[in-house]
């Protein structure tokens, strides 16, 4: 059964720092693409960023390209988003996911998810 549990999220001011951590379990980790996607109040799921498996590969939505990092620990299972120069429109519930593409929005996270507020 794939279990994925994700944490770090809180309150930041704007422009302010987080990095969210998602521990993986059930499945092979280090074969196993993974993205991050989050969900604002009121609004469906939306792909943020994804990672190949060795993490030489990575992807942005235009939204966080060169504020947020991606990348992985294949040793610990553990996926990690470094987000910097936070926006109030980052607010959201962010989850890990298992793979890329449309099915990472196309189908029920896994995991509890971590809550991300950016407010002054």
């Amino acid at each position: 059964e794939v279990q994925l549990v994700e944490s770090g999220g809180g309150l930041v001011q704007p422009g302010g720092s987080l990095r969210l951590s998602c521990t993986a379990s059930g499945f092979t980790f280090s074969r196993s693409a993974m993205s991050w996607v989050r969900q604002a109040p009121g609004k469906g799921l939306e792909w943020v960023s994804s990672i190949f498996i060795n993490g030489a590969i990575t992807h942005y939505a235009d939204s966080v390209k060169g504020r947020f990092t991606i990348s992985r620990d294949n040793a610990k299972n553990t996926l990690y988003l470094q987000m910097n120069s936070l926006k109030p429109e980052d607010t959201a519930m962010y989850y890990c996911a298992k793979g890329m593409g449309i099915i990472v929005t196309s189908t029920p996270p896994v995991g509890q998810g971590t809550q991300v507020t950016v407010s002054s």
